[in-house]
């Protein structure tokens, strides 16, 4: 039996965000912000780093601490469902609002987030999100 793919989207992992993780395919939008959350259930680190546009407040210049924050947040965290609410694209910039149902110890930590990514050298790069 195939290991489905953390992304929540019912095919397995080596057809899904595998390829994206490995940096073998570049994603488009969706596939960005689907692949991040596999790789953020995952504990990939390596993968949220190098996803993550430079203007981004999260974005760290320690790659060691922040891959250890990101390693922390994954192993505290259930990751349980996605949802794609809405998405839209053009050339250069890309808009995903989606749900993520998360559990941290016996808590709700699920949010919704309308995510900014931009083009940047033909790779699509998380640069912000608006929670609400």
């Amino acid at each position: 039996m195939k290991k489905l793919c953390p992304c929540h989207s019912s095919k397995a992992y080596s057809e899904c965000c595998k390829p994206f993780h490995a940096f073998y395919k570049l994603p488009n939008p969706l596939e960005t912000m689907r692949s991040r959350y596999a790789a953020y259930a995952m504990g990939n680190s390596a993968y949220i780093i190098k996803t993550t546009h430079p203007e981004n407040p999260q974005y760290s210049e320690n790659k060691q601490e922040w891959s250890a924050s990101i390693h922390q947040f994954s192993s505290e965290t259930k990751f349980v469902n996605l949802e794609i609410i809405e998405e839209s694209e053009d050339a250069m910039e890309a808009f995903i609002t989606f749900k993520a149902t998360l559990v941290q110890g016996d808590r709700d930590a699920s949010f919704t987030e309308k995510s900014r990514f931009l083009k940047v050298d033909g790779r699509w790069l998380y640069h912000s999100g608006t929670h609400f």
